[in-house]
Parts: C-alpha cells; sequence; structure tokens
C-alpha cells in the first residue's frame, strides 16, 4: 500500500508526548511534535526523567528530517516545541487556530510560537497582526447532546451547576476571541502556515480531516480545546484522539468509534491526577468510553497511551477497558508494549 505509521515518543518511553508519524511513498506527516519532563512524582530519578525528554527531543528532530507536513493539535508543550527551526523550516504547518477556540495561556504560547515561526523568514508578528472580527459562537453543548442531556441521578444538581458555570465561562472566552488581533495564515518561502479547526488537506492519495475544535477533558475544560485529527490512505485509517483524556465526553467516543478506523491512538485519563483534577465520575465515564471504543470501533490496533502510563496503577485504575480489549481480542497496548518493551512508569516500582 505504500503506507507506513511509526510512534515516535509518547508517555510510557519517560516523557510526556504524543508524536506520531505518517510515512507515505509520496509525504510524510508528523503530528504534535512536542516533549516535556515528566511530572515531580513519577516513580523515577530526574536524571532518568531528564535523559528520557532528550531522547525524545531527539527522536523528535529525527522524524522531523523526513517530514513534509507537521500537525499541531493544540498548544500545550507536549504537543509542539517552541522554538526548534529544524522541525518547521521547509515544511507545510497544519496548526489549531490560535484566534478562537482557545485559553489565555495557549494563546500566550501560541502567540510566542508565531512570533518565533514567522521570524524564521524575517516577518515581525506585531506588524501582519489582523484586525478582530466579529464572529457569533454557537451554545458548544449542542454539539456534544449526549453528554450535555446524560442522566447523572444524585450529581445531576452538581452537574448542571458546573455546567452554567461552564458556559458563563464560554460567553466571557468568546468576547475575548471576538477582541483578539488575529494572527494569520501565511504562505511564505520557507514554510506555509493553514489553520486547521474543522477542515480537509489533501496530498496526493493521502487525505487529512481534522474536526472542529473539542474540549480538552470535560466539558468545559479551562485547558482549552484541542482538534482530533483522521488520516486517510486508501481504505487505510488512523484516528489520532490529541487530548481528550479517555474520552471523557460520550460523543467524541462515538465520533471515534463511528469512524471505523485501523489504527487509534487514544489518549487516556490522567489518572495520575485522581482526586485532584480527575473525580471518580468522569474517570468511570472514560472507561464506559474506552469500553465502548474497544468493542465497536472495529480498530485493529488502539495505542492507549498519552496521559495513561504517568503512574504505576495506570492499568490497574483502568482494569475493565484492558479485560475487555482481552475478552474481544483487540491489540490494545501502550506505545512501549508496542514497540516491545516495559513502560517507563513501570521500571522503578
Amino acid at each position: 500500500m505504500g503506507i507506513e505509521y511509526k510512534p515516535i515518543w509518547f508517555d510510557s518511553l519517560g516523557a510526556k508526548s504524543s508524536c506520531t508519524l505518517v510515512k507515505t511513498d509520496s509525504v510524510s506527516v508528523l503530528i504534535d511534535p512536542g516533549v516535556a519532563i515528566m511530572h515531580r512524582t513519577f516513580p523515577a530519578p530526574s536524571t532518568v526523567k531528564y535523559e528520557w525528554c532528550i531522547e525524545g527531543y531527539k527522536a523528535i528532530l529525527d522524524a522531523a528530517a523526513i517530514a513534509d507536513v507537521i500537525v499541531i493539535t493544540h498548544y500545550h508543550y507536549d504537543h509542539f516545541i517552541d522554538f526548534e527551526e529544524r522541525v518547521y523550516r521547509g515544511k507545510i504547518i497544519l496548526a489549531k487556530n490560535p484566534n478562537l477556540f482557545i485559553n489565555d495561556s495557549q494563546r500566550n504560547r501560541a502567540l510566542s510560537f508565531f512570533k518565533h515561526l514567522y521570524a524564521m523568514e524575517g516577518i515581525d508578528l506585531e506588524s501582519i497582526l489582523e484586525e478582530p472580527v466579529e464572529v457569533e459562537f454557537r451554545d458548544p453543548l449542542s454539539e456534544i447532546p449526549k453528554a450535555a442531556t446524560r442522566d447523572f441521578g444524585d450529581y445531576n444538581p452538581r452537574r448542571r451547576e458546573l455546567l452554567e458555570k461552564g458556559m458563563k465561562w464560554f460567553k466571557n472566552r468568546a468576547k475575548k476571541w471576538n477582541g483578539y488581533k488575529r494572527i494569520p495564515e501565511l504562505k511564505l518561502h520557507d514554510i506555509e502556515v493553514r489553520f486547521a479547526d474543522g477542515r480537509s488537506f489533501k496530498f496526493g492519495e493521502l487525505k487529512l480531516r481534522f474536526t472542529r475544535p473539542l474540549f480538552h477533558g470535560i466539558e468545559f475544560s479551562r485547558v482549552g480545546w484541542v482538534v482530533g485529527l483522521v488520516i486517510e490512505y486508501g481504505s487505510w485509517k488512523l484516528l489520532y484522539s490529541s487530548d481528550l483524556n479517555g474520552p471523557i465526553i460520550e460523543d467524541y467516543a462515538d465520533w471515534i468509534v463511528s469512524e471505523r478506523p485501523n489504527i487509534i491512538v487514544l489518549d487516556g485519563p490522567m489518572t495520575y491526577m485522581l482526586g485532584y483534577t480527575l473525580n471518580r465520575i468522569n474517570l468511570n465515564r472514560a472507561i464506559d468510553n474506552a469500553v465502548h471504543i474497544v468493542e465497536d470501533s472495529g480498530a485493529e490496533l488502539i495505542l492507549y497511551d498519552h496521559h495513561l502510563p504517568r503512574e504505576p496503577k495506570f492499568k490497574e485504575r483502568t482494569k475493565l477497558v484492558w479485560k475487555r480489549a482481552g475478552e474481544k481480542g483487540v491489540r490494545l497496548m501502550t506505545v512501549a508494549e508496542y514497540l516491545g518493551i516495559t513502560p517507563a512508569v513501570l521500571r522503578y516500582v
């Protein structure tokens, strides 16, 4: 068929990342070329964690050297590098729109990134920022009706309160977006930048379809939004979930199942944050949704990795997913296991 999938670096290898390469005979796509050191409580010495991060960085540079297209699904440092000219020079960059559906920290990171990127071509970003454009935004809950109307029993009053607060937060964000000076798309001598949200791109026989902006985790997650991606080449299909945290939202799991991909790159719930930013209700949602994907997507391979193997009990806390995959004969594994090695988090416990 002339296509190859290769995971470049993931959390199970010892540093935070979800970097993926898809190669065809004519074009290669590198998704989310970023890497970050593991958190303080990760069970490995600091020196080892640093070495893993450097190793991941070098692996990304090697992959970027053969890539024609760079995808950035959002502006967290484990998903893009700011700034490394060797990753971006000579590339077509398909990036999450930095002007809409973005929180403050990611907006600031995007400003820094595009400042550095355009400076590489001798352009001052401030001089080319475009005037704000008034946009009318739909109620984001209308795009996730299953999650928005789900009955959570005794938790429903609290959930309704959180959704109402979330909607107020969203409306305030929308006012900010309508006041932002716009970072423009550009086609220059050595780079081309296109904003990917909700769009499709074709490179020869390879097709890339991006989702609309999706919540990074729960409804109205303050962490921001991401774009998911489906890559098609003939009858072959890969789905890259980006950071859906499980997914927690039921409608996102239905989307994944409906695509019927051959390979799913699926991030998991942040079990290392259980009791802090992740509660039991949302962990159980993520588990139920992952089981749904295992049972109904028809995928040949599910790489269940990013976020998940950041603490040693990750398989115990998501055991129903692994159990169901075993019963169904589905190849569900971390990237480390796909490569035939023990996940890094399990090597120091």
